[in-house]
């Protein structure tokens, strides 16, 4: 079971199962056409994301799913290690 972080939210989950599921490096406009969020929405939960080390920015507004992300979608991070990433 994946932690549950006050500062989350289901379109947080839904970019980190689009990118791990793709294993792909996407922007947040291509994040946000897939997801049907707006690229301001999705850009902001991304910007999140790469604070709290969930995911990497491998080139400027590019983006891949790290390690840290990946353990998180699989449970195997406590939610005490993604309660000061915000």
């Amino acid at each position: 079971m994946r932690p549950r972080v006050d500062w989350m939210n289901q379109t947080d989950d839904r970019v980190l199962e689009l990118l791990d599921e793709s294993d792909l490096i996407l922007s947040p406009a291509v994040v946000a056409m897939n997801l049907d969020y707006t690229r301001n929405w999705v850009s902001r939960r991304m910007s999140k994301l790469s604070k709290a080390e969930l995911i990497e920015e491998v080139e400027r507004g590019y983006y891949r799913i790290s390690s840290k992300g990946r353990d998180y979608l699989s449970g195997e991070i406590d939610a005490a290690e993604l309660e000061n990433s915000e």
